[in-house]
């Protein structure tokens, strides 16, 4: 009780000690209120999924007899922006069916239920433009529980069973939890890692800000007669009240980071602030661990007033760190690497441990390097202010390279981000063999009354465009096996991103771009699982090569219509029409009014979700790089602060015997960047190789593209720690305006 009431009085008397419990509380609460949102993402992520699993998953029956319904879920565009569209048919009684929640009714054959968002895109519009794509009557709106986020377009079709041929049979819609977001869960796992250890970095800044003061206090009380109990007592005191109230403003900050991070997008949308919304339990483990770990830290910092306190009064020299802290980085890389060549030797989590101990390298490696860019500047320069800063890095590394911590890390995060990004958005691809402004659906044996649907709306719409059938047929030879589109020269090369200029200039035949050898060939229809009857090709059948205009990609091989054997009738088929910017929208309400449930797919659709989840990446990257950015720019300006508080003797005998306060803040600024230089300077390195083995590992490439964006982490935090440095100067002020008797 003694103890305590030391550490009250210390804390209500010292202005300085006051400041620094100050500021450690404000970094508890950044702390808590990032972890509180960050562990909330993967319980948000499952919300969504909950409300809008319905409408991408379904509850497949073991039992033929329960099937109840046939369903298909396709994706369409309006304008850029993806519509979810799910056509039911019911099997037997509608009304029986469970609905998810947000469903008023099972539409019947002919209804039509649709998002708020997009009846009002349905009223705006014509209805060749939107409104004819979903056959029948609109009796229904879906409602908020039904969608994954707000503003969502989605779209639920009632037909007889008849119309959906292609359906699958299942039991039921999914029931909640049955569809997960892995991605964000592995992002919430990643930015814990990236924005905890800043903000701690933070706390742990604050907390030294007044380290030497508190530690000669703490060492005279020890000498005096305190026990070591005491000792820990009156530290846990003096951190027990600000590291308490820190996180108790951290979790009523909470709701505020909620809202801000609803706004941000997610797949297409944004969020209900409700999503985050965190367990009781979790939340209050969070609010009592944070503060625990700041305790214990600040306990084990006392460990040289516990132990040595005639030391600690005597501010003994640190010891330099030993070179065999080299050996970290190393071996680190090391098992990252056998962690990704054998993913079956250590797994996932060892993977994720090998990158936990690459990242924790840098604290042991940190010091030493600190250490020796101090020696080496100590020898070689001779001005006053590189001359004192070398010293300092000699003489305190640890210290020294504390300030940098948090930059580090940052650095080594985006670096590593912007070298993965760039090269993930290099891999994507449509994978589409038609002709970008060519609209078509993969109809099946419905090929050809789908286009005659699709042929009826179009010169409904007054449209000059016709909808065409390729049939598909297989080929079989002794050494190749394939499937091809049965299309003239003209039809293919105005559909398909082929050149067809080498296969048109002879006689018709087979256009391929593997080779073929024609001996012993058959063809058949694509139906059934023998591919139907087969039929010989002629050994002589002329085999064009073709080329693609895109080198990227792998396109079908084509059958000129003349040389399919008449016995040989294709029952599968894709129907394809062009569009203009002009006509896209009505050519893709006439497929979608005729496809019954079908997706209607293009160059553009099937690039739009890559594209999607690239800016998800990007953008959740750029917002954690500038929030891990801050919070190690304000460690580094604490640190920096806190260094010449805990110098204030030194400085104060400096300036006493005509050391200028520009020479010392130069000093205080060479320090700060040096080690930042070297250390940012190897964590983007390290960062560019690890994402670079991380995108070879996932994508099985060869090479990457390292975009000069990978050097900017590196710049930025140079630039922090120097910017950060800059608060030395006017602590160097305050030192030079107090007597120095009063230390």
């Amino acid at each position: 009780m003694i103890a305590l009431r030391l550490a009250w009085r210390v804390l209500r008397t010292d202005r300085r000690t006051r400041t620094s419990a100050i500021l450690m509380g404000v970094g508890v609460a950044v702390a808590t209120g990032l972890m509180l949102l960050l562990v909330s993402l993967p319980g948000a992520a499952q919300s969504r999924m909950d409300r809008g699993g319905w409408q991408v998953a379904f509850e497949i029956p073991d039992n033929p007899d329960d099937q109840s319904m046939l369903i298909a879920a396709s994706e369409g565009f309006v304008d850029g922006e993806l519509v979810n569209r799910v056509d039911v048919a019911a099997l037997g009684d509608g009304s029986a069916i469970a609905l998810p929640p947000g469903v008023e009714r099972f539409p019947a054959p002919g209804e039509v239920l649709l998002s708020p968002a997009l009846r009002d895109l349905v009223a705006e519009r014509p209805g060749s433009s939107l409104g004819e794509r979903y056959p029948g009557t609109v009796v229904g709106t879906l409602g908020e529980d039904a969608l994954t986020h707000p503003g969502q377009l989605v779209a639920l079709v009632g037909h007889p069973a008849e119309e959906l041929p292609g359906a699958s049979p299942v039991a039921g819609f999914a029931p909640p939890g049955s569809v997960e977001d892995p991605m964000l869960d592995l992002l919430a796992g990643v930015g814990v890692v990236v924005l905890l250890v800043p903000s701690l970095v933070l706390v742990s800044s604050a907390a030294r800000l007044t380290a030497a003061r508190r530690e000669r206090r703490l060492a005279a009380l020890r000498l005096a007669g305190a026990t070591p109990g005491q000792v820990v007592a009156m530290v846990a005191g003096e951190n027990t009240v600000a590291a308490v109230a820190g996180a108790l403003l951290g979790w009523a900050a909470s709701p505020a980071l909620h809202l801000a991070a609803s706004t941000v997008s997610w797949q297409g949308g944004t969020w209900h602030v409700g999503d985050f919304a965190t367990p009781l339990p979790l939340a209050l483990t969070v609010v009592v661990a944070i503060p625990l770990l700041v305790l214990l830290a600040a306990v084990f910092g006392v460990w040289r007033v516990v132990r040595t306190p005639l030391g600690a009064a005597n501010a003994h020299r640190p010891r330099r760190p030993h070179w065999a802290r080299l050996l970290s980085l190393p071996a680190a890389l090391g098992l990252f690497v056998v962690a990704l060549e054998e993913p079956g030797l250590l797994g996932g989590l060892g993977l994720v441990l090998a990158l936990a101990l690459v990242i924790g390298s840098s604290v042991l490696l940190g010091p030493w390097v600190t250490a020796a860019v101090g020696s080496l500047f100590s020898r070689i320069w001779r001005g006053p202010a590189v001359l004192l800063a070398g010293r300092r890095l000699r003489h305190d590394p640890k210290g020294a390279y504390r300030s940098s911590a948090g930059v580090v890390l940052a650095v080594f995060t985006g670096s590593m981000a912007l070298t993965l990004l760039p090269s993930l958005a290099s891999t994507a691809g449509s994978a589409s063999p038609f002709r970008d402004p060519v609209l078509y659906v993969q109809a099946g044996q419905d090929a050809p009354e789908v286009a005659e649907r699709t042929n009826a709306a179009l010169e409904r719409y007054g449209l000059d465009v016709e909808a065409e059938v390729l049939p598909e047929v297989s080929i079989e030879t002794s050494g190749w096996q394939g499937s091809a589109l049965v299309a003239d020269c003209e039809t293919a090369g105005r559909l398909l991103s082929v050149t067809m200029a080498g296969s048109c200039a002879d006689a018709p035949g087979l256009s391929s771009e593997d080779r073929v050898d024609l001996d012993g060939a058959t063809v058949a229809p694509m139906s059934g699982e023998d591919g139907g009857p087969k039929e010989p090709l002629p050994s002589d059948l002329p085999v064009h090569q073709l080329t693609t205009e895109d080198s990227g990609l792998r396109v079908p091989t084509v059958l000129h219509p003349d040389v399919l054997p008449e016995a040989v009738v294709p029952e599968y088929g894709t129907v394809a029409v062009p569009t203009t910017p002009q006509n896209a929208e009505q050519v893709r309400t006439a497929l979608a009014a005729s496809a019954n449930g079908l997706s209607i797919e293009s160059v553009a659709t099937r690039l739009a979700d890559q594209q999607s989840q690239l800016d998800d990446l990007r953008r959740v990257t750029v917002i954690g790089l500038v929030v891990a950015t801050l919070l190690s720019g304000c460690s580094a300006a604490i640190t920096a602060a806190g260094s010449v508080m805990d110098r204030r003797r030194t400085f104060g005998s400096l300036m006493a015997a005509g050391t200028p306060v520009r020479v010392l803040g130069r000093a205080l600024r060479t320090e700060a960047a040096m080690p930042a230089l070297v250390a940012t300077v190897g964590a983007g390195a390290v960062g560019v190789f690890i994402g670079t083995a991380l995108f070879q590992a996932v994508t099985g490439a060869e090479t990457i593209i390292i975009s000069p964006w990978a050097l900017a982490p590196v710049v930025l935090g140079i630039g922090t720690a120097v910017i950060a440095a800059s608060v030395c100067t006017p602590a160097l002020r305050r030192v030079a305006a107090e007597p120095l008797s009063d230390e």
